[in-house]
């Protein structure tokens, strides 16, 4: 089956590929997006998932190995690909804290407004429903939800979950020893 990581943008997908990949998991990426502030330890996308409402053919070929897929592209999954999905839930605050830090790096611009964050953040709560349903409808399709917050607080035991989850043939303690805690810069209620 294809490994499909996902979740909202800045949930975690991508300390969870960087588990994967210290496991010994096949990690579909092109480095084309470097690490930078906002993710020192690099993004490990792979450039043709932009394009998967086009063209999704390509992931039957991507079949063992795992691939980051941001939630609301999850629909361009081919029908009759087996997938196995980890789905990041992080705390709708901290993530968008995260990407408001990220934009006003980038862009400089100013916050967003309070009324604004609400309504991304009902919009986030309405997507992650939809991919949910949508996954529990797919067949030959399993799916794992692990918190951002317990893979960060409790490395070892989300290594062992995602580890039983797709096999038990990965490297455990290479999981867990691949989060590092101080670079969770974003937390609900706390200005960093």
């Amino acid at each position: 089956s294809l490994i499909v990581v996902t979740g909202l943008p800045r949930s975690g997908t991508s300390l969870l590929m960087q588990l994967l990949a210290a496991g010994g998991m096949g990690v579909l990426t092109d480095e084309l997006r470097p690490a930078d502030e906002d993710n020192q330890r690099g993004y490990l996308e792979f450039e043709p998932v932009k394009n998967l409402l086009k063209d999704s053919k390509w992931l039957f070929g991507a079949r063992g190995r795992v691939v980051k897929i941001v939630a609301p592209l999850l629909a361009a999954l081919p029908p009759g690909l087996a997938c196995r999905v980890i789905l990041c839930e992080r705390d709708l605050d901290e993530v968008l804290e995260s990407q408001e830090r990220m934009l006003l790096r980038r862009t400089q611009m100013p916050a967003s407004t309070p009324e604004r964050r609400r309504m991304l953040q009902d919009e986030y709560l309405r997507t992650l429903s939809r991919v949910k349903a949508m996954l529990a409808r797919r067949l030959a399709t399993q799916l794992l939800i692990v918190e951002y917050g317990t893979a960060i607080s409790d490395s070892l035991a989300t290594a062992w979950r995602v580890n039983n989850f797709l096999g038990g043939k990965l490297d455990v303690a290479k999981m867990a020893a691949a989060v590092e805690p101080t670079l969770h810069r974003s937390r609900a209620g706390i200005a960093s």
